[in-house]
């Protein structure tokens, strides 16, 4: 992978041309809420992305392609563990490595000792194999975790260099 000169990053291998990413802003709130209310069936507020956006220990990253958002990851701190709040892509950017670059990039920021955690639909197995690809694990389900259906969520963390993760028992 290479750099080009607006900081967007050109695969060597396909030619493909990866999102721009860069940190997540008030301004982009609108586009962000559109792409919120069709990825999932029960969205955040307005109020829950001001929230995370005002947290200075979070990390809140955009994807972007000729200068529109096309996908956003929030994810904050809590102790010694990062949680990976919310992260969407636009249905029309789906399964073209959006999502990658997001994780990819939050994962550059830390040092390498980090531990994440998320949870995930059970039934959403394409977002299951990505975290695995980036070494998520299993650790657990919360019954019933969404609203719109009960449907379980699992709970995957990602711990550095193969330590116990600090939530998973």
């Amino acid at each position: 992978m290479t750099e080009s000169a607006t900081n967007t990053i050109v695969s060597a291998e396909a030619g493909d041309v990866s999102p721009a990413i860069r940190r997540l802003a008030y301004a982009d709130l609108p586009q962000l809420m559109a792409i919120e209310r069709r990825a999932f069936p029960t969205p955040w507020s307005l109020a829950m992305f001001v929230l995370e956006l005002s947290k200075p220990s979070g990390i809140c990253l955009a994807a972007l392609r000729h200068d529109r958002l096309i996908g956003y990851v929030i994810c904050s701190r809590y102790e010694r563990v990062w949680h990976v709040m919310n992260i969407a892509v636009d249905g029309r950017r789906r399964r073209r490595g959006v999502a990658t670059a997001l994780l990819e990039r939050l994962f550059e920021q830390d040092d390498g000792g980090a531990q994440y955690t998320l949870e995930v639909r059970m039934s959403n197995r394409p977002a299951i194999s990505m975290y695995e690809r980036f070494g998520f694990r299993p650790a657990g389900r919360r019954r019933g975790y969404y609203h719109d259906n009960r449907e379980d969520a699992l709970i995957m963390w990602r711990a550095p260099d193969g330590a116990a993760p600090a939530g998973a028992a």
